[in-house]
């Protein structure tokens, strides 16, 4: 692997060679540039921080991972780990018909299909640095329209350095009835810095489905990555995102939907993978009516730690955002959720609700819950909560009175805690394969 093709710095001779060996518009560059110089002026996120003060990031060091410079990099690295391709396990789109489908490895498309009925009407699914120079009209109004780079050090890092990435752009009035596919893998060691734009016109409707993951298990890496989601007025959209990254990987996103008059989000996330993640999660409900249901599954295990901080933004009147998190925890992992609800003072009739759930399976294992409320406006209706507990054991000896195994009770048990979230999954192959992956993750409770 020379040092031609995978550079293990993120500097800045490193930065302008990554310039030069991608496919930037001048806008593109722009955007980039102005990224990195706030990345450069910036420390990394400190622990009297908010967001991160459960966060310890003494162990992690961007120059363990390479940035790839282009898509021959992204062949090195493959032919240096001994192989030619990566195998990717896929579960959400598992006997489902699909509109379109990606397959990307390391940030970089390595697949993309789109019906031909769905590109006659000008839907546009595939790679977002390739469709960036195709359709400057769309993407030079969207793209980081709603990420703010200026967050931290990783946000800025993510909008200087980003690609390959995804987008899907659904014009107006158009219904897309199949879901659309998108699988990432990482190569072990390797770095992912993809992101996702998602439009949707007036009226538009769609169904998004995400997963990512590396084919080892213990595999190591660095995921920086972002999500962007605008939604028109009269929008829907369904969109889950399963994170099961190799159990080494560093996992950070940031990830923002903003929703005009009368759009409707359901946004369902499942967390499985990484060593450790960081992930800002927002929602700003910008136009009257809209409404968001942002649901979400964590289990973990080993020493894992999962760190969730989100924001349900009311800024307009009569809006609606609903918002549930599960998480079950298993050895001596941790899960932190930060969540507010925040209603600006022109939010009148706003309908707030946010709520986690902890299921604790070992003595060492740690869950924190933060919610919160800032609100400005004074007719509105928004509630909060939060619970922790073990599983009971009179459930389980029932359930071995039964017959069953203490490892079958409590892998019910955990499916039952899961339920809840579950039946609010429309996508019939969504909550089958989610339901799989949480089973297949219980372990024999000590």
């Amino acid at each position: 692997m020379s040092s031609s093709t995978l550079v293990p710095t993120f500097d800045a001779s490193t930065f302008e060679h990554f310039l030069k060996s991608g496919n930037n518009t001048p806008w593109v560059e722009q955007q980039r540039r102005n990224a990195w110089n706030q990345f450069s002026s910036m420390g990394w996120p400190a622990r009297s921080e908010e967001d991160w003060m459960r966060s310890d990031l003494r162990s992690f060091q961007l120059n363990r991972f390479p940035l790839p410079l282009n898509r021959s990099s992204l062949d090195a690295a493959m032919q240096h780990s001994g192989s030619e391709s990566l195998a990717l396990p896929c579960w959400l789109s598992e006997g489902v018909e699909l509109a379109g489908r990606m397959e990307i490895v390391d940030g970089f498309a390595r697949r993309s299909e789109l019906a031909e009925a769905y590109k006659a009407k000008g839907v546009l699914f595939g790679s977002l640095e390739l469709l960036a120079t195709q359709h400057p009209e769309v993407l030079q109004k969207h793209l980081f329209s709603v990420l703010d780079s200026s967050q931290d050090r990783f946000a800025a890092l993510h909008a200087a350095c980003w690609q390959g990435g995804q987008l899907l752009y659904v014009p107006r009035g158009l219904t897309i009835r199949e879901p659309l596919h998108v699988l990432a893998g990482m190569s072990n060691g390797g770095t992912d810095l993809g992101h996702t734009l998602i439009v949707l016109e007036e009226g538009a409707e769609a169904t998004f489905l995400y997963e990512s993951n590396s084919p080892d298990p213990a595999a190591t890496g660095f995921h920086c990555g972002g999500v962007e989601i605008v939604m028109h007025a009269n929008s829907r959209l369904r969109y889950v995102n399963l994170q099961d990254w190799g159990r080494g990987v560093w996992h950070f996103a940031h990830q923002r939907a903003k929703l005009h008059r009368d759009a409707s989000l359901q946004w369902t996330i499942a967390a499985l993978g990484s060593r450790f993640a960081q992930v800002s999660q927002q929602v700003a409900l910008c136009g009257p009516g809209a409404e968001s249901q942002v649901n979400g599954v964590m289990f973990t295990q080993d020493r894992q730690q999962l760190t969730y901080n989100t924001i349900q933004h009311h800024r307009a009147e009569h809006c609606r955002s609903d918002f549930l998190y599960k998480a079950a925890l298993q050895d001596r992992s941790r899960t932190v959720w930060r969540g507010m609800i925040k209603v600006d003072p022109a939010a009148q009739k706003t309908d707030g609700y946010q709520r986690n759930d902890n299921l604790l399976l070992s003595d060492q294992c740690r869950a924190d819950s933060i919610p919160g409320l800032e609100i400005k406006a004074d007719d509105v209706r928004c509630t909060h909560g939060s619970t922790s507990g073990k599983v009971d054991e009179e459930l389980i000896f029932y359930a071995r009175s039964r017959g069953f195994t203490r490892k079958e009770a409590i892998r019910m048990i955990v499916t039952g805690f899961f339920q809840q979230i579950f039946d609010r999954i429309t996508i019939e192959s969504v909550r089958d394969a989610l339901g799989m992956a949480i089973a297949r993750q219980v372990r024999e409770y000590q």
